[in-house]
């Protein structure tokens, strides 16, 4: 079922240094500090040492790639958005009028932009375009896409990331834009979690709460009708996803081909590592949750993927803006090794615990 391109990045995909790690934690103890005191920021130094192989962590070059698709599905009512908003905010981010671009500011990271899948009669001339086919099909009628669609959308994001990390990108956060996408993002959690969908589905971009029964319905039709096989990935993509979420998991495929950490945003990525995390599990060391989304199913997705986020701002915006948040605090964490003092320059000498 995978193509050759997909097979040969999930190959390439191998366990953490666990010699750098060792490197790491002992460095870290040797800093004018008590151990452990920096609590979860060592963690994510130690983490981010394994994943690119050196103590002397900094990522200079960084960027949310942002992948952009419309959903069939919105034609069942689950949005309260116009589905042209996809198109819309996809040219706002050009101009760098968006929340993750904003935020992206603050650590003077690059918002990328792709079109996967965007329904628009003028392309808009400003962003990639790798466009499969002008959105997904209604998931409550049939499959959202076609197996080879679906393959496509990862390959898509396999490629994307692979020429921005060629071009000198060090770190890399993944994003969306997909008016109803968190429908189909449900639908995928709850087969892959093996959780009934009421207990997954929330309300999105501000759908009504009274409306969020009707939306647990559209899920429960879409795997009812489509029934997806829990235990393959593509099939569970192409069945009941959508483009910009089979391009993020390829995003995060490549990434982690590539020893490049991968800052997750909210709950349309936790979908997005899921399939990645099953077509290849060692994925997961890669893999830097940026914040709990309030998106109902959001811990469940989360537990399925043994993360917990560092932040936990009540956000539920997508973008990439999570991702973007957590970049300066990845600043820190590789700031705490390069500019601390040690115990052996300062003679102090700790009692051992």
């Amino acid at each position: 079922m995978l193509s050759p391109l997909i097979e040969q990045v999930i190959k390439a995909i191998s366990p953490l240094d666990i010699i750098i790690k060792n490197k790491m934690q002992k460095k870290l103890d040797g800093l004018v500090k008590p151990p452990g005191s920096l609590g979860r920021l060592e963690q994510l130094a130690i983490q981010l040492a394994s994943i690119s192989s050196t103590t002397d962590i900094q990522y200079k070059q960084k960027a949310i790639l942002v992948f952009a698709a419309d959903h069939g599905v919105f034609h069942e009512g689950v949005a309260v958005t116009p589905q042209n908003v996809t198109a819309i905010q996809a040219k706002n981010m050009t101009k760098g009028l968006t929340g993750v671009c904003a935020l992206a500011h603050v650590s003077q990271s690059q918002v990328i932009v792709t079109d996967v899948g965007i329904i628009d009669t003028v392309p808009i001339s400003e962003i990639h375009h790798y466009k499969i086919c002008e959105g997904t099909r209604n998931i409550a009628q049939g499959p959202a896409m076609t197996i080879a669609q679906a393959i496509k959308a990862i390959e898509v994001g396999i490629k994307t990331a692979q020429r921005h990390i060629q071009q000198g990108i060090q770190l890399i956060g993944v994003g969306e834009i997909g008016i109803a996408n968190t429908t189909a993002a449900a639908a995928m959690i709850s087969v892959l979690c093996h959780k009934e969908a009421d207990c997954v589905v929330g309300l999105g971009a501000n759908l009504p709460a009274k409306q969020r029964q009707h939306k647990v319905n559209v899920v429960n039709t879409a795997i009812q009708i489509n029934r997806p096989n829990p235990d393959q990935p593509i099939d569970i993509l192409a069945k009941l996803g959508g483009l910009e979420l089979g391009a993020m998991s390829g995003a995060i495929l490549a990434a982690a081909a590539l020893k490049i950490p991968i800052v997750l945003d909210g709950f349309l990525s936790y979908a997005s590592a899921l399939i990645a995390c099953r077509l290849c599990p060692h994925v997961n060391a890669y893999l830097i949750p940026s914040h709990m989304s309030t998106e109902q199913g959001a811990r469940i997705a989360l537990d399925a993927l043994g993360l917990r986020p560092y932040l936990d701002m009540e956000m539920r915006l997508g973008e990439g803006s999570g991702a973007a948040l957590l970049f300066p605090i990845i600043d820190a964490a590789c700031a705490m090794g390069e500019y601390m003092g040690t115990l052996s320059d300062s003679a102090i000498i700790l009692p051992d615990s």
